[in-house]
């Protein structure tokens, strides 16, 4: 919000807090920044002294004032205090820090349809409370909404009513901002808050376009428009002009409830966010569950050319979710033993099928056999004539022990052959079996007979 420094007219205290800038000045008065003596900020507005002298202003004063103060929301600026009686009347509410919604459109163009949506969530849940405390705002438009690092505040209720009162002053003329009045106010008719839907459509429309869904024009003009042409929803992202179409209907009852309303730009603001198209939620209704889902929902998710890709794989997953098993390189035979502790060998695929089996025994010739994972989709071998496949230790240690058998019987059998075919009384070079006779002069080059 701009500031400005205080002229010579303006006073320097009011009340209890000392004033420091201009905030801005309207059709009711002026206001200021203050701060009381514990340092607190607040937005003080002076009422004009010739509505000051106006007792019948003081009156409606007093009650918007006692109304204000029974509002409770996030989203609206606190009443902090005010004096009825003084000279001319005054009310500060909580200083909220932050541009206008106006400024900031007016600055950096329109805003992207999940930032209007968030947005227009905020302000239409901060409305439930307005309405639940039966007050009508009576004036929302894009310079009354800030956009505080907390999110937006709705501010400036210098004009609210009581739901059901008349929108004309004493003097005949419609009370509000023209391009976001509703036409009942500019009729003069109850306002209800439904005035209060029509104005936020008007406002969010404005957040969409950077112009009023009236165009631009003289207040008669605008007055005409708003209450005989239809709301101009060009320039409106298609997710949001639907819903701020009914926003912007003519007759009041055809508008949506401050609830609905809240909830479906929720449903909007989420879709957006998560890069989602279309007009309903992907697992059902767009209530508040669906608002809580959308929060949980990742966005990672690809859409577009991706979304083809991102099918396809999911296809080759298995139904648990893990992925299909993928064909991986032959380990050495040294790892072998480590790999099939894991649980039983599995059939090699048709590409590798190197190994082999005979009578129950691993020759070790050819790749190393690689066990897939329980997911895996090749089927066991079975072994034995039954088919029943033992456990894997008791397997394993068999091999072992006929591995180790056959192994020793063949170097037996080669050092017997190698000692009938060279004689005894030639080294070999290595350790063998003699007969338990002892023979004079025989035996190992350098030492006696060796028993076994």
């Amino acid at each position: 919000m701009a500031m400005m420094r205080l002229r010579r007219e303006d006073p320097r205290v009011v009340g209890s807090f000392r004033l420091h800038r201009r905030l801005g000045a309207g059709g009711m008065g002026v206001v200021y920044l203050g701060s009381d003596k514990r340092g607190q900020r607040v937005a003080l507005k002076v009422i004009r002294p010739d509505l000051a002298e106006d007792q019948e202003f003081r009156s409606r004063f007093a009650r918007e004032v006692s109304a204000a103060r029974r509002i409770r929301g996030g989203c609206t600026a606190r009443l902090v205090a005010a004096d009825l009686d003084a000279d001319r009347p005054w009310f500060a509410t909580q200083y909220v820090p932050g541009p206008s919604l106006h400024d900031k459109v007016n600055e950096e163009g329109p805003l992207s349809p999940a930032q209007v949506a968030a947005i227009g969530a905020a302000l239409s849940e901060g409305l439930l409370a307005v309405h639940d405390a039966g007050v009508v705002h009576r004036d929302l438009k894009p310079s009354n909404i800030l956009l505080s690092p907390k999110g937006p505040r709705i501010i400036d209720f210098g004009i609210a009513w009581a739901t059901g009162a008349s929108t004309l002053t004493h003097v005949g003329t419609a009370v509000g901002s023209p391009g976001f009045l509703a036409p009942e106010q500019v009729r003069g008719a109850a306002v209800t808050p439904a005035t209060d839907i029509f104005s936020l459509g008007a406002t969010l429309a404005y957040a969409c376009t950077a112009d009023s869904p009236f165009g631009q024009g003289s207040s008669e003009v605008m007055l005409y428009r708003v209450v005989h042409e239809e709301a101009q929803l060009a320039g409106v992202p298609d997710a949001l002009a639907p819903l701020l179409a009914a926003c912007l209907a003519k007759d009041p009852a055809d508008r949506p409830s401050t609830l609905s309303l809240s909830l479906r730009l929720k449903e909007i603001a989420a879709r957006e966010a998560h890069g989602h198209s279309g007009g309903a939620w992907e697992n059902g209704s767009g209530g508040g569950d669906g608002w809580e889902r959308a929060e949980r929902r990742p966005s990672g998710r690809p859409t577009g050319q991706r979304a083809e890709e991102y099918a396809r794989q999911r296809t080759e997953r298995g139904a648990d979710g893990t992925p299909a098993p993928r064909p991986r390189p032959a380990r050495p035979a040294a790892s072998r033993d480590a790999a099939s502790r894991g649980g039983a060998a599995r059939a090699q695929g048709p590409a590798s099928g190197a190994n082999s089996r005979t009578g129950g025994r691993n020759t070790g010739r050819g790749p190393a056999s690689r066990p897939t994972g329980r997911n895996g989709s090749r089927t066991p071998v079975r072994t034995g004539a039954g088919g029943r496949r033992p456990g894997p230790d008791r397997r394993l240690l068999r091999q072992r022990v006929v591995v180790f058998v056959v192994v020793t019987l063949l170097v037996a059998l080669g050092i017997a052959a190698a000692q009938g075919c060279q004689g005894p009384t030639r080294g070999l070079g290595v350790e063998r079996p003699v007969s338990v006779a002892s023979h004079d002069g025989g035996g190992m080059p350098g030492g006696g007979a060796q028993r076994p």
